[in-house]
């Protein structure tokens, strides 16, 4: 065997970008991308994405270089994931609901060199860009037309469209030196703390890419229903999966139940994501708004453990739901509750227990595990004793952009990454999510889990969304307050009912000692609440002095 190894032939740096060649030739003529009265095959996409390669390239953007956009679910927001790139730039997704003071941190903390924007959040980023310091370079903006969308642009300006026209359709894109190159950066939600860049290279996306869809059993020509924003996380890598397997992606700038179902009968749609903001919405939709599915709909949540009952109740309407963990760090899913046949004979609340539970690791990963956080050893595996999540594989992120110190800390010597997760290993192997670890309450010396309260709160039936954090108290140091929103045409609920439902179903220690009811709660775009505005709010309401136990 001496002799033997790496060559030119068997050794070509792998990218998720050369999915889109493959499905050009395969499936050139099918659908690749539905957006109201506008379609694309997969042919045109091809060559949309090689003249936006070759444009950027000819602007002067090179290796390296950072290139931004703020946009919604639409065709162009599609074609970048493969066109920055396919320049050797780093395409950075920015969320479109951030605040103009955050995405100016941002663009000046990633060095963007140029940045696309959708006309509706032209004067957010606006906004942004006159909060540049002043030794900073603002990037280059270009706006993305919408002909749906009546928003003002200059008729001599450099546009997205007129961008393309300029661009090679025979262009010979950028590859990749190494697999190990930087291909895109995304930031952290902040749902717990301050935003960081995460950067990814094309080996770990492509592996992501193919790992998602043989662990969803994605077939080929699939049709994909954009709920997802691709801004979060690059839609879990789902762009260039989709690619892979020809699918057709159906974009929407904005939707509700309504439109969600809608676009589902239209398009006869056969998958779509979501977090489980995505699943309540389409369980409590109204009866005006629901359609018979035209056909097997396969629904991945993830980005929050699920309630039991929200997976019941869109069970109930036909959706076939899978739960995955991942986190941006790992590019997408890390973690799947893989299903076994034998549950299938459980009762229905027993199954929806077990199916919101994050589950085994995908064959990506090499190793998952539930790690104590004081001493270093594995927790057992009792479903009880809790630890901090870890995971191991080739999709976990190369590192935090201009952060060591939080690289390190993420990423330690011993060969995992800490997900900062609190959870449980059960007997059989599956891992379930207890709580972020800033997320746990202590009140007088006992955890409470804020997720398993949730969980008890989503089981009222006026109850619609439900999140439970730390409040200060004079005696037990701190306890649960729970902000709810309750379903519309709900029956008036007090605060003293709800705290009686609890101690019907729940340790007493654990119940909540004050409830807020609100129209609607802090979420991210992808619909995970804040809790860190939340527990602003309880701070704020100061300590709690009749509390008892």
């Amino acid at each position: 065997m001496d002799g033997l190894g790496p060559n030119a032939a068997n050794s070509s740096p792998i990218t998720p970008l050369s999915f889109l060649e493959r499905t050009a030739v395969v499936y050139g003529d099918r659908t690749s991308v539905v957006y109201n009265r506008t379609s694309y095959t997969w042919s045109e996409t091809h060559r949309r994405c090689l003249r936006l390669a070759s444009a950027l390239c000819s602007l002067g953007i090179s290796r390296g270089d950072v290139v931004s956009v703020i946009a919604p679910n639409v065709p162009a927001m599609y074609e970048m994931h493969f066109g920055v790139p396919m320049s050797g730039a780093v395409l950075n997704t920015i969320n479109t609901r951030l605040d103009a003071r955050t995405i100016s941190i941002l663009l000046c903390h990633s060095g963007s060199k140029l940045v696309f924007v959708d006309v509706l959040s032209r004067p957010l980023l606006d906004d942004a860009l006159r909060l540049f310091p002043a030794s900073a370079e603002p990037p280059r903006v270009v706006p993305i037309e919408d002909p749906d969308e009546v928003a003002p642009v200059e008729a001599s300006s450099l546009t997205y469209e007129r961008l393309l026209e300029m661009g090679n359709p025979e262009f010979r894109w950028v590859r990749p030196l190494s697999e190990w190159d930087p291909m895109v950066l995304n930031y952290t939600s902040g749902t717990t703390s301050a935003p960081k860049g995460v950067v990814h290279c094309h080996r770990g996306l492509y592996l992501v890419a193919v790992d998602t869809l043989v662990e969803w059993s994605v077939p080929k020509r699939p049709t994909f229903l954009w709920t997802l924003p691709m801004f979060h996380s690059n839609g879990w890598s789902f762009p260039w999966a989709s690619a892979a397997v020809g699918g057709t992606n159906v974009c929407v700038r904005r939707f509700d139940a309504t439109s969600v179902f809608a676009a589902i009968e239209a398009h006869w749609v056969t998958h779509l994501c979501g977090a489980p903001v995505v699943l309540n919405m389409l369980a409590n939709a109204p009866d005006s708004a629901r359609r018979t599915l035209p056909g097997p709909v396969r629904v991945i949540t993830s980005g929050a453990p699920p309630p039991a009952p929200v997976l019941l109740r869109t069970e109930a309407l036909g959706f076939s739901i899978g739960h995955g963990y991942g986190l941006t760090e790992t590019g997408g899913m890390a973690l799947t509750c893989a299903w076994k046949e034998q549950w299938d004979a459980l009762p229905a609340p027993d199954r929806a227990s077990l199916m919101a539970r994050q589950g085994v690791r995908t064959m990506l990963m090499s190793a998952v595990d539930v790690i104590d956080a004081a001493t270093g050893e594995i927790v057992r595996r009792d479903g009880r004793t809790q630890g901090e999540i870890v995971v191991r594989g080739c999709s976990v992120m190369l590192g935090y952009l201009k952060d060591p110190d939080g690289t390190a800390n993420a990423v330690r010597p011993n060969g995992w990454f800490y997900t900062g997760d609190v959870g449980v290993m059960h007997a059989d192997g599956y891992i379930e999510i207890k709580d972020r670890s800033k997320d746990v309450i202590i009140s007088g010396g006992e955890n409470v889990n804020s997720v398993e309260v949730e969980s008890v709160l989503y089981t009222h039936p006026a109850v619609n969304e439900a999140a439970v954090v730390a409040r200060p108290d004079e005696h037990w140091g701190e306890t649960p307050c729970a902000f709810v929103c309750l379903k519309d045409g709900a029956a008036v609920l007090t605060e003293r009912e709800l705290i009686a439902w609890c101690r019907e179903r729940m340790p007493h220690y654990t119940v909540p000692k004050t409830v807020v009811f609100r129209k609607e709660l802090p979420k991210t775009s992808t619909g995970k609440i804040q809790k860190y505005l939340l527990r602003e709010m309880a701070k704020k309401m100061g300590a709690a002095r009749l509390s008892r136990m």
